[in-house]
């Protein structure tokens, strides 16, 4: 016999006690405490709305307009915690191989982060020219390195820190202190979202664990709760969201119904009240969640051609293992942008302290044997990700930024095999919407130390990607404890020589 759906006819229980009393698990109302941890609040509207705080509480992920005409619709960030080595990768400094084994001149007794330095030294591994650009790239990354025609490079990067945790702050939030909100949480503030049954921001931590920093990364800060990242991967998905198994599909859908009519019934007493329509949005996203996020994060469904492509299929050794790891959270973030996800962040690295146990790029002891594991974790799959983005059409409206918190040092540290951190000097590159393909910006001097020609700071390359949102970073504000606060703080200039013409 089939349940009979609840009705509105007849005496009405009172809302609270109706909660309490169901007890049938749903997992709407379970998720509810969920995404509150998560800060994720959502709301169905139909139509834009134009860029204006007042709306945010009660209709937060309300898709909103631009300042102008934008030239993507969505960002995905791949973020290498622990600093991953310009010199390495994709600063090419033949100096630095024709000085190798010599001081740096003019700084032979330079302390940095963990000490005094040593001699300079060139990488381990050989440069090579790339593409029809004939762009110099390491053979740490050659998959990556095939796709040079693809890529505009920042080589000029700049920022204020030599330690991991202000240095990720001031990467992902444009300032070293905690608690200020993170780029994906600004720009979910300012444009909402066009999809309604996922969330508008997702961070995917690396497989082996989260950034020193953690949830700081894809935190709101000071803006409201609703913007934070909600933080799932391929190998630990949201968890919770399927509906008891002594409940039918049928009468789980029929007791959300009765639900939503006392949501609607409710909401109608309390007109104007932004909060609780807020938290009933979440209660119907919480649903809605149900069906979108296991189908988005299931990869079963990927034909074997794709998962060759990002090297999932792979696997029987540490490096095989962990890249096909990688590669499953590079599947998942192409799902995401292409389900219209506003913003997604990928995390290569995890933070782990001591000896063999690094698994980020922090190379400070032994160089050569924690890059070579790294290196190839990080190049196939994000080289599968760019292919696949670009076959798909993806690429003209996604805006792709490889980043790190700062770069490293030309010089080895004295007695060791590594190098230590350097936020003078570092390379950062972007694909897709808006930029140059095939393009080179700004450069760092003859060693890789230190940015001198047109030298690019964290803010300007904030400043950038709010632009190719179609948002002026300075029109971009929240107002907290008396000051009308941005991302860019009170710097940042767009980058203009590295985008495309229309």
């Amino acid at each position: 016999m089939k349940p009979m759906r609840p009705s509105l006819s007849g005496p009405l229980t009172n809302r609270r006690r109706f909660l309490g009393d169901a007890g049938l698990g749903l997992g709407a109302i379970a998720l509810t405490q969920l995404l509150a941890r998560h800060g994720l609040l959502a709301a169905t509207v139909s139509g834009k709305e134009p860029l204006r705080p007042d709306i945010l509480p009660g209709r937060p992920y309300a898709p909103r307009g631009t300042h102008f005409a934008p030239r993507a619709t969505n960002v995905l960030v791949i973020f290498c915690s622990g600093a991953c080595s310009q010199l390495d990768t994709f600063d090419y400094k033949p100096e630095l191989i024709r000085r190798h084994g010599q001081p740096m001149p003019g700084r032979e007794k330079l302390i940095t982060f963990q000490g005094e330095q040593g001699a300079l030294t060139r990488s381990p591994w050989e440069f090579r020219p790339r593409g029809q650009s004939g762009k110099m790239i390491s053979d740490l990354v050659p998959h990556i390195g095939a796709l040079a025609d693809d890529l505009c490079f920042i080589h000029s990067m700049k920022g204020k820190t030599n330690t991991h945790g202000p240095g990720e702050n001031y990467m992902s939030t444009g300032n070293t202190l905690d608690g200020f909100p993170s780029l994906g949480s600004w720009a979910t503030y300012a444009l909402g979202s066009e999809d309604q049954s996922l969330p508008a921001y997702v961070a995917i931590p690396d497989p082996r664990g989260k950034p020193q920093n953690s949830v700081n990364n894809w935190a709101p800060g000071f803006l409201p709760a609703a913007f934070q990242g909600t933080e799932f991967n391929a190998t630990h998905p949201i968890r919770n969201l399927a509906r008891p198994e002594s409940l039918s599909d049928e009468t789980d859908r029929a007791t959300r119904h009765f639900l939503q009519q006392l949501n609607e019934r409710h909401a109608s007493q309390f007109p104007g009240d932004s909060q609780l329509a807020a938290r009933i949005a979440s209660y119907e996203l919480a649903a809605r969640m149900q069906l979108t996020v296991p189908e988005v994060a299931d990869l079963s469904t990927e034909p074997e051609h794709i998962l060759r492509l990002y090297g999932a299929d792979e696997g029987g050794t540490k490096i095989k293992d962990l890249r096909a790891a990688f590669a499953r959270n590079c599947i998942l973030a192409r799902r995401l942008v292409e389900k219209g996800v506003r913003f997604v962040q990928v995390f290569n690295g995890a933070y782990q302290t001591g000896g063999e146990g690094v698994s980020n790029w922090d190379g400070h002891k032994d160089l050569l044997g924690q890059y070579s594991v790294h290196g190839p974790v990080l190049d196939k799959p994000t080289a599968g990700l760019l292919i696949d983005l670009k076959q798909r059409g993806l690429l003209e409206t996604t805006l792709v930024v490889w980043c790190t918190e700062f770069g490293r040092m030309p010089t080895f540290q004295k007695g060791s095999q590594g190098r230590d951190h350097n936020p003078d000097g570092f390379t950062c590159w972007l694909a897709g919407a808006g930029v140059k393909p095939g393009f080179s910006h700004g450069a760092t001097d003859e060693f890789g130390y230190k940015s001198v020609e047109d030298v690019v700071t964290v803010h300007d390359l904030h400043a950038t990607i709010l632009h190719l949102l179609g948002l002026d970073h300075e029109r971009l504000t929240y107002y907290h404890n008396g000051i009308e606060r941005r991302l860019t703080d009170v710097d940042g200039e767009v980058v203009k020589p590295i985008l495309r013409s229309v």
